[in-house]
């Protein structure tokens, strides 16, 4: 991962292009005193069963409205040089420099990403703009990338920008959730999970154990709920939760395949520390293994009409409260069924101790009993009970969702 993290620092671009050493104005315009300056740059939640996820960005652009589409004025635009970024190149608080624009000073609560066209006919020389390689392979599969090219996908955003000053902001992509499988077409579709959020100085560090860095997902919530991912360093065990909004109560999750999920409770981030060591390297996160069971079944309104671009979640309550994300992922893109195996011993805690051992012990909450929430866009409220009961090693327990707008 430090060769990687090298590689960034040292590219640099001139004109408007991906930029690592300084600003550059793009889209028109001369800073005065009305406007300010949005600086952006993209790094990555982990991937789930993917060895790479390249895609290629043609503009970015901004826009104050939440509601505007993508024909309306007064939209602010990044224009990119054709740059095929793999996303998975991009975890423990790894950045790609995406480059900056001057913008009038106030609110924006909109972005959208312009993805450039898949060549007709790829080559080594010409290589698929976005695409994907399986875990496992080598071969690029088509990443189909709908509206993505057009209007281009609509992302939340709520950031200002004050005049004279520089908004330094991160699109934090979360692969895992952003690709769907479409049916038994073997066809794949990117739909972005990406939040927009501010580029912090802080971050949370830890290590978990070597034997298990290949195989885990680590985990919070940052005070505006959204949710920070990122995969250890396999050769280290090493992680970064990075840009973390100040708070003194982070839960941090250690949780994968096979394994107890592990919470480390009540972390502190702060601008003024920095970087919050979770634990040394000499004492690194080992949860015990875990039986396993499987929920399956199928995301619909209240109209039987199937909701193709649902993720799921699955989450536990701690005993004292805290809600620990365990696994999501995103339904099929033509049959909106989904799959997660879940771990069935209750999860152990530890409380946070700066400079101390973390101390796990096991909660008293009910062993293989989850919240089971299905979310899509339009639709705000689910009508079926979240509460879920696995049954024994090895079970598959059916549980259909359905939304309500």
């Amino acid at each position: 991962m430090r060769t990687t993290a090298r590689l960034f620092k040292s590219l640099s671009w001139s004109g408007c292009g991906l930029l690592v050493t300084g600003l550059v104005a793009c889209g028109g315009g001369g800073g005065g005193p009305s406007s300010g300056t949005l600086k952006l740059a993209m790094t990555d939640a982990p991937a789930c069963g993917y060895d790479h996820v390249y895609v290629t960005v043609n503009k970015i652009r901004v826009h104050q409205s939440a509601n505007a589409d993508g024909t309306e004025a007064d939209w602010s635009e990044l224009s990119i040089p054709a740059q095929r970024i793999d996303l998975l190149s991009l975890t423990n608080g790894v950045l790609q420099e995406l480059g900056s624009l001057p913008l009038p000073a106030g609110t924006y609560q909109q972005v959208r990403l312009v993805l450039a066209d898949n060549p007709a006919n790829p080559s080594q020389a010409n290589p698929l703009a976005n695409a994907l390689v399986l875990s496992g392979t080598t071969d690029e599969i088509v990443l189909r990338t709908p509206s993505g090219q057009q209007s281009g996908f609509k992302l939340q955003a709520h950031f200002a920008v004050q005049s004279g000053q520089i908004a330094d902001m991160v699109l934090d992509f979360n692969a895992c959730r952003s690709i769907v499988k479409a049916g038994s077409s073997g066809n794949y579709n990117l739909k972005p999970v990406v939040a927009v959020i501010p580029r912090l100085t802080t971050a949370i560090e830890g290590y978990v154990d070597t034997s298990i860095a290949a195989q885990v997902v680590v985990s919070t919530r940052d005070s505006n709920n959204n949710l920070r991912a990122t995969v250890p360093n396999p050769l280290t065990g090493k992680f970064t939760l990075a840009y973390l909004p100040e708070n003194t109560n982070y839960t941090v999750v250690v949780a994968g395949q096979n394994l107890t999920t592990a919470a480390v409770t009540h972390v502190p981030v702060s601008l003024a520390t920095g970087v919050t060591l979770l634990n040394p390297s000499t004492s690194p996160i080992l949860p015990a293994p875990s039986g396993m069971a499987s929920v399956a079944g199928v995301v619909s309104n209240s109209s039987n009409v199937l909701l193709t671009d649902a993720v799921v979640s699955a989450r536990q309550s701690l005993s004292t409260g805290q809600t620990l994300d365990v696994a999501a992922t995103g339904v099929n893109a033509t049959t909106a069924d989904y799959s997660l195996s879940l771990p069935l011993v209750a999860a152990v805690k530890a409380p946070y101790a700066s400079g101390g051992a973390l101390t796990f012990s096991t909660d008293t909450m009910l062993a293989g009993r989850y919240n089971l929430t299905g979310t899509a866009s339009g639709y705000t409220t689910q009508s079926t009970d979240p509460v879920l009961d696995l049954g024994a090693a090895g079970s598959t327990t059916v549980k259909d969702l359905v939304l309500t707008p």
